[in-house]
Formats: C-alpha cells, structure tokens, sequence
C-alpha cells in the first residue's frame, strides 16, 4: 500500500510540469496562429492572452478544448467567447496599465483575467449566480487580487466605482444601456454587441466626447449570447 502511494506520488510529480508545459504550448499556438496572425499586434494583449490559463476557467469536460478558436459552452446557457474575440475587444478598448474597467456578463472570468493582466482595476458583474460564484472562486485561485465582482443586473453598471476608463459587454443587447454610457469617462471607450438574440449582432465601438456628447462605430458582425435581465 505504502509503495503503491509513493508511486502515485511520483507520477504526479513528474505529469504536473509536463502538463503545465503543454498548456503553455497551446497558448502560444493559439496566440500565434489565432490571434497575431489575425491583426491583433498590442503587446499587451498578446502577453495577456499568453499568461491567462484558460483551461482553468472552463468546465472540466471543455478542458481539452480550451485554447481551440471557438466559444465553449459554460452552462446556464452561457459561453466563453473563442480567444480571438476577446483579444480583439481587450486591444479595441487600448488598455494601460492605469486603467480602471468595467466589464459586464463575468462569465467563466476569461475576460476578466485578461483585463487584469494588463490594468489596475477590474470591476465584473454577473448575473447568474451560480457562475458568478465559480468565475470568482477560480479567479481568486489563479491569484488575480486587483479584480473585484459582483452579482447583478449589469444594465445597471456599477455606479459607486464610477466612472470607468473602459467598459467591455459580453453579451448582446438590443440597444446600448444609458447608464453604461454615463459611467464612462469623458474620453472612455465601450465596446459591446449589439442586436437582437439568435441574430448577427454587430460589436459596436462607443466613443464618449467631453460633454457627454459619444458616438458609435461599428467594428465587425458577432454572435454573442443575450444580455439578460432581472
């Protein structure tokens, strides 16, 4: 018994590296031939979308799909957005250091955790429990302290960490929620899908002017899950 546990005690010892080692192999893949090869060119985002352990952040039966280049069902009728997505709305946004960022539909935490690889601050709402309990657990494991969450109606924003330098929406809406707009900053970005669920949605760049005054720029045709609602 003594000997067969030793055993187990070595495989384990030497698969931990060796699995570690592979995952790291995979992101740089996904980077390489997914995300750079594509346009995104933020070193920033790059060295994000490098670090942030994706397989930690999916459900354990979409663990050995984590860095392929598609969304990936996360339950509750929810997705993790496929890699080049998130890559793109992070570097759209121009993350600095500096920055505080809201992000609205936490998810698995994938967007949050790339977020905080680059900013100060990360703010997050979810609003189904069940996943936002888990995103926060598995984020406050993989060491990520400077993001804070929460469980809400995101239409809502955030108000007391307001304003923010950037907002990112991770789920569709059929128009863009007033008081997102009036928590950004003056000179702040937004991106966010909008359209009508079951639809292409078009992932518009929100732009706020000083004054309040904001415009609208639309970057591409997307597929996102629908913004829900209390």
């Amino acid at each position: 018994m003594r000997l067969g546990f030793s055993i187990l005690w070595i495989l384990i010892y030497f698969l931990i590296p060796v699995y570690a080692q592979q995952n790291e192999e995979s992101r740089n893949h996904m980077v390489e031939r997914q995300i750079k090869a594509r346009g995104i060119e933020d070193k920033a985002v790059l060295s994000a979308m490098r670090n942030v352990q994706r397989h930690q952040l999916v459900p354990k039966d979409q663990v050995r799909n984590a860095y392929e280049d598609r969304p990936l069902p996360i339950g509750h009728g929810q997705t993790i957005s496929q890699p080049y997505i998130v890559a793109f709305m992070t570097e759209v946004i121009q993350p600095e250091p500096n920055m505080k960022i809201l992000e609205i539909g936490t998810g698995s935490g994938y967007q949050a955790a790339v977020l905080a690889e680059i900013v100060d601050e990360v703010y997050t709402i979810e609003i189904v429990e069940p996943l936002g309990k888990t995103a926060r657990r598995n984020l406050n494991n993989l060491g990520y302290s400077n993001i804070t969450s929460k469980i809400a109606d995101g239409f809502y924003g955030w108000e007391e960490h307001a304003p923010f330098d950037a907002i990112i929406v991770t789920a569709a809406s059929e128009y863009i929620p007033p008081p997102l707009i009036e928590q950004l900053k003056d000179g702040g970005r937004m991106v966010i899908p909008v359209g009508a669920p079951f639809t292409t949605q078009h992932l518009m760049l929100v732009e706020k002017r000083k004054g309040g005054k904001w415009k609208t720029r639309n970057l591409l045709p997307v597929r996102f899950v629908p913004f829900t609602r209390n």
